[in-house]
């Protein structure tokens, strides 16, 4: 039996939502893949039909700016939980958490340059250093800059948006999707160099898109470690009806707008605006989402569910890189170079069986070794030492 199934409850449902998030996290990724417009100012216009634009118009309601916002809270989370190990220990937290954010960069840029120009682990390795200055803060002060960054986030975004209402000058053509195409469709060498050359611009990009509300959520999980959220079974419960009640309409009507203007009006003022709506509701879709999994997790089938989802955010790490081997190896010149030869409806179609397969090799891996192999790598940075790794 996997180690995930002995953990303390608490612990085994962080892990769990942590596979959940995965399935959001591949949800939104294997578009980066898949379409060469992905994140464009342009539509695809290989993906004309109305079911393509339903199927893109889903995803982006459903997956898109929600589900990095849940890993940033897990992770903020998770700091306290190092907190909780290094005092376990007797040993010195901060020196342990700066080689593990370290190690944490390292692999997120070799990551970057290798499987998947979309790296985000850099970015958490690097704002992880800024929690950690912070960690001495009451929660009341990490729940504060939540809000403000959130606010300051959100509403910046639409006064830029409506600021840029006025301007009438036509776009340059785009010729990123171009290069993109040739690279994925060509030899692994010219994927691994798409890659390579695209990551200062990407991370860049990823600073100024998801930075601050990243760094949001680093505090609000942080918070929520520090009260030990996950250890009241009753606050948790009240929690979630009142996020379902009340949160998840708001999250559902930002949601909207930002999947309708991203699908239908790319690249315009509007789209801008709907984005800067979108930074406000997501945080509310996002725990939505997470509301109704605690309260699916406390009926008996659940239970057997978070099991399974615990095997998955155990590692989390080495699960998210093996998503972008997966995704190259079927959309880039690492494999098949099926990029802009699925639509869309088969592209979402790929989810569930890679999904699956991840939740398979979890299970089987856990059951003969100790860690991932990505959080061996990790630990063993952490700890400046080589743990253990089979059982």
């Amino acid at each position: 039996m996997a180690e995930t199934h002995r953990l303390p409850h608490r612990l085994q449902i962080v892990d769990a939502l942590r596979g959940f998030a995965l399935l959001g996290i591949l949800s939104v990724n294997i578009w980066a893949f898949a379409d060469s417009h992905f994140a464009s100012p342009a539509a695809n216009p290989a993906y004309v039909s109305a079911l393509d634009k339903a199927v893109r118009f889903l995803a982006a309601l459903l997956f898109e700016t929600k589900f990095y916002l849940l890993f940033s809270f897990l992770f903020g989370y998770s700091v306290t939980l190092q907190m909780d190990a290094a005092a376990r220990a007797q040993a010195a937290f901060l020196p342990r958490m700066l080689r593990r954010q370290a190690g944490l960069i390292v692999l997120g840029l070799l990551h970057g340059a290798l499987l998947f120009y979309g790296d985000i682990m850099s970015l958490y390795g690097a704002l992880g250093l800024i929690l950690l200055a912070c960690r001495h803060w009451p929660p009341e002060r990490a729940a504060k800059a939540t809000i403000w960054l959130l606010s300051v986030m959100g509403l910046g975004w639409m006064l830029f948006g409506l600021l840029l209402a006025g301007v009438t000058e036509a776009a340059p053509p785009d010729t990123s999707a171009v290069l993109k195409l040739q690279a994925f469709r060509g030899s692994a060498a010219a994927t691994q160099a798409y890659h390579l050359g695209h990551l200062p611009e990407m991370l860049g990009i990823i600073l100024l898109l998801q930075a601050p509300s990243a760094m949001a959520l680093f505090f609000l999980g942080f918070a929520a470690g520090r009260l030990r959220l996950f250890e009241q079974p009753e606050l948790c419960r009240e929690a979630a009806h009142r996020m379902l009640r009340l949160g998840l309409p708001l999250g559902l009507a930002g949601a909207l707008c930002y999947a309708a203007a991203s699908t239908y009006g790319p690249g315009g003022w509007l789209e801008v605006v709907a984005f800067g709506f979108g930074q406000l509701s997501a945080p509310l879709l996002c725990f939505s989402y997470v509301a109704a999994a605690l309260l699916l997790f406390e009926r008996p089938a659940g239970q057997r569910i978070e099991a399974a989802l615990a095997a998955l955010g155990k590692m989390a790490l080495s699960n998210y890189l093996l998503q972008s081997l997966l995704l190259g190896l079927l959309f880039t010149g690492y494999g098949l170079r099926l990029i802009d030869r699925l639509p869309p409806l088969a592209v979402l179609a790929c989810v569930p069986p890679l999904y699956a397969l991840q939740m398979l090799l979890s299970r089987w891996w856990l059951a003969r070794y100790r860690y991932g192999p990505g959080e061996w790598l990790l630990r063993a940075a952490t700890l400046a030492a080589v743990p253990p790794l089979s059982k």
